[in-house]
């Protein structure tokens, strides 16, 4: 599977890359014919507080799986994402087998 981080008007560090790519390497235990993996992280600017926001989208055969999530700092939000994905790839995988 080939992981795509882009971020948005900032410079993300190779650490956060690093456990973004780590993460969605185990998004394979749940269906392992992934073609890719697309992530945008972003900062939101609301009031005094900068969210963080990582958008997920994974490719799989047939379908495209989409997950936006907000939380306070990067890696809580592609933890949320990923719990959903993993959610979402789970149905498919069901519907695929039926």
């Amino acid at each position: 599977m080939r992981v795509h981080t882009e971020a948005v008007q900032f410079k993300a560090d190779q650490k956060l890359i690093n456990f973004i790519d780590q993460k969605l390497q185990k998004m394979e235990h749940y269906f392992d014919r992934i073609i890719e993996a697309h992530v945008v992280l972003k900062l939101e600017n609301s009031g005094q507080v900068r969210d963080k926001i990582a958008e997920v989208r994974l490719n799989v055969p047939g379908e495209t799986l989409i997950v936006k999530e907000t939380q306070k700092t990067f890696e809580a939000s592609i933890n949320t994402a990923l719990d959903t994905l993993k959610r979402q790839l789970v149905k498919y995988k069901d519907k695929v087998r039926n």
